[in-house]
């Protein structure tokens, strides 16, 4: 496996991608890229962008097609996409962000083996305007407020956790763990160390500079981490680690999934997001001194603090996040902020200089990064923006407050169900701004039918508690 990965990317390949992300200066050409074309016998392109839901989709065409895709006219039916458009205004361009240019270590199985490569896109309508529903997009717009206030630079880096879970005897996915590993172990405890490694392999072929690879606390349960980047650039580095950890998960015959909560009774899977604004090159979380946390970072948690009840439908998106975010297993609860007690839904490293950041632990991985990104800066600018003073930090174990010690605190929980969270972004003006019209308006609508169609499932705990019984 090791050997097939870097004989299918040439060391021009990495570099380039290497240098890209670690040059931010460097711009891809459109010569840049058909070299690479020519160079490394690629035949398939795929152009992909992001639905609402947060679902990586594309259009794959031939090679043949690249002129026609670097001048942005590669057409797609927007109908089809859940929550972009209707059937009347379905013709839809996809404009690619050529600094996204990679081409995956691996070809095609096909009779003649082939390379492919992608561009993630952005998304416009016939008439040239750019699509307010495309998640991208709408993180660069609200990245523009923050560059009005004098932020260069919104950075992130994100703490993806995922389960490695078995097949069954006719393919099909299982909630049968790989490994009974525990936090940092080793092998033979930890099964999938090879399939981490294959994965850790692939992302560096791609350019990725990973910082940490390891067994989370939960059995079966794993964490990448890789060094920051620009909010959007990050993003894209989420939804592209995504896909190649369930394609190596797949090559062992295992299933990668980013349920937020797969298996009752031990840890889910958070993807903690750490965030930081710049101004130029200094960190603006930090004063002078280098070691405290400057007055716009408090505004920024005091933000974050006061628009936590509407940001949590979007961090945490799906029915089963809420299994997740519970008492006892190492997921927040409460709105509070801290510094090493990892409890609260805030933390501040202790890493201090330019690696001062924000640690936002409600986050899960079922989020789609473009909202949750978009939202979580929207909050903490509007905290900028109102001089917000945010509430004393929090020592203590959230865990061992009770109803009223917390009401005595005046520490609030986070939504406990999808229904209360969505009817909380209901009731958020900011959140529904930072998310734009088409997008809070589908997003709900979609979020509403789910929780609709949850209410009215039975479920196996139902019909073993009360089947016999009544």
């Amino acid at each position: 496996m090791q050997t097939h990965i870097f004989q299918t990317c040439t060391s021009g390949l990495v570099f380039f991608i290497k240098s890209r992300i670690g040059d931010k200066m460097r711009q891809v050409s459109p010569e840049m890229i058909k070299n690479d074309i020519k160079e490394q016998n690629i035949q398939f392109l795929r152009l992909m962008f992001t639905d609402i839901l947060g679902t990586i989709k594309n259009v794959e065409v031939p090679v043949s097609q690249i002129d026609k895709v670097l001048d942005g006219q590669m057409m797609f039916d927007g109908c089809s996409i859940e929550g972009f458009v209707r059937i009347s205004e379905s013709d839809m361009y996809l404009k690619p962000d050529l600094n996204t240019w990679l081409i995956f270590p691996w070809e095609t199985e096909t009779s003649t083996p082939a390379k492919v490569a992608r561009l993630i896109c952005d998304v416009y309508h016939a008439n040239g305007k750019v699509f307010k529903g495309d998640p991208r997009g709408n993180l660069k717009r609200v990245l523009k407020e923050a560059e009005e206030l004098g932020f260069t630079e919104f950075n992130l880096g994100p703490e993806p956790e995922f389960f490695l879970l078995k097949f069954d005897e006719d393919g099909k996915v299982t909630d049968t763990l790989n490994d009974n590993g525990g936090y940092f172990d080793l092998a033979p405890n930890d099964l999938a160390e090879n399939c981490r490694r294959d994965i850790v392999l692939e992302l560096q072929a791609l350019g990725f500079e990973i910082e940490a690879s390891h067994h989370e606390a939960a059995p079966g349960q794993h964490e990448i981490d890789w060094q920051y980047a620009g909010a959007i650039e990050a993003c894209d580095n989420i939804q592209t680690f995504k896909l190649i950890v369930k394609t190596v998960a797949r090559k062992h015959n295992l299933h990668a999934t980013f349920m937020p909560k797969p298996i009752e009774g031990i840890n889910g899977s958070g993807m903690h997001m750490n965030v930081s604004l710049f101004k130029g090159e200094e960190n603006a979380f930090v004063d002078e001194d280098g070691e405290t946390l400057s007055i716009d970072a408090g505004h920024f948690i005091a933000g974050l603090i006061d628009h936590a009840m509407g940001l949590t439908a979007i961090t945490n998106p799906i029915v089963n996040s809420y299994k997740r975010l519970i008492p006892g297993f190492e997921a927040p609860t409460s709105i509070a902020w801290s510094g090493q007690n990892r409890t609260p839904m805030i933390r501040i490293p202790s890493s201090r200089g330019k690696s001062t950041r924000i640690e936002v632990r409600s986050v899960d991985p079922s989020a789609n990064p473009y909202l949750a990104m978009a939202c979580i800066l929207k909050a903490g600018l509007q905290g900028i923006k109102d001089k917000m003073e945010a509430p004393q930090p929090k020592n203590q174990n959230m865990y061992d407050l009770n109803e009223k010690e917390l009401e005595e605190e005046g520490i609030k929980q986070l939504p406990s169900t999808l229904k209360e969270a969505i009817n909380e972004l209901k009731a958020s003006p900011l959140m529904q701004d930072a998310l734009g019209d088409h997008i809070y308006t589908h997003f709900v609508k979609m979020k509403e039918l789910e929780w609709k169609e949850y209410s009215a499932s039975v479920s196996e705990w139902e019909k073993d508690r009360y089947l016999e019984l009544y």
